[in-house]
């Protein structure tokens, strides 16, 4: 009787799903895969940064005050530079603007959904620091100061998210322009927290409970 020849099979099984985890995370040539950190982060900052753009744009419609202005364009033309280089590194490794996975999966390290629990402030599935739509709502009706001020609040805990989200890519690629972007947000976004929160000081203001204190 010839002896059963399981153990080739499951040998061959398993290479075989190593080589379809290794094309989602890297693609075809050593690129990013659909799954891995740097396309999850792509996307995600892309979002991220549209929504900053859009709260930028609504304050400056409002005729605030001059630094408040001066904040709003660098948010404007900051933010909008880098998600088009998010769009384009995505088409560079041939991978889609969207896709079905949930937000923030990739912070995990190998896209399968869950945000670790030990990052605080991160929902899992839920982008940090968004405004909620309830929120924006409040900010296009506001005027004057008031106007300014929840701006200024809205602003800095998104950009506390933004530092989060880049510190957890940080954390998991090791991809040369990928981390150099994420370091230019961590620099540029902690210092016009800085900035923001010594206007709302001016304002006789105060941030919300920092998402960052724990870190």
């Amino acid at each position: 009787m010839e002896k059963p020849v399981r153990k080739p099979i499951l040998i061959i099984c398993g290479v075989l799903v190593l080589a379809v985890a290794a094309f989602l995370l890297f693609g075809r040539d050593g690129t990013p895969g659909d799954t891995s950190p740097e396309a999850g982060f792509a996307r995600d900052m892309a979002t991220h940064h549209a929504q900053a753009v859009d709260m930028a744009f609504i304050i400056r419609d409002k005729g605030p005050a001059r630094e408040i202005r001066s904040l709003a364009f660098d948010i404007i033309n900051t933010q909008s530079n880098q998600r088009g280089m998010f769009q384009g590194w995505l088409q560079q490794w041939k991978l889609n603007q969207a896709t079905d996975q949930r937000p923030m999966a990739w912070m995990s390290g190998h896209g399968h959904g869950a945000t670790p629990a030990a990052t605080p402030g991160v929902t899992p599935g839920v982008m940090p620091g968004m405004a909620s739509a309830d929120e924006l709502t409040k900010l296009k009706q506001a005027q004057g100061t008031q106007a300014e001020v929840l701006f200024l609040q809205l602003m800095i805990r998104h950009h506390e998210g933004g530092v989060q989200m880049a510190e957890g890519l940080l954390k998991l690629s090791t991809r040369s322009e990928v981390v150099s972007m994420a370091q230019k947000i961590v620099g540029g976004q902690s210092g016009e927290i800085k900035l923001m929160t010594e206007l709302l000081k001016q304002r006789g203001a105060q941030p919300y409970p920092s998402m960052l204190k724990s870190q």
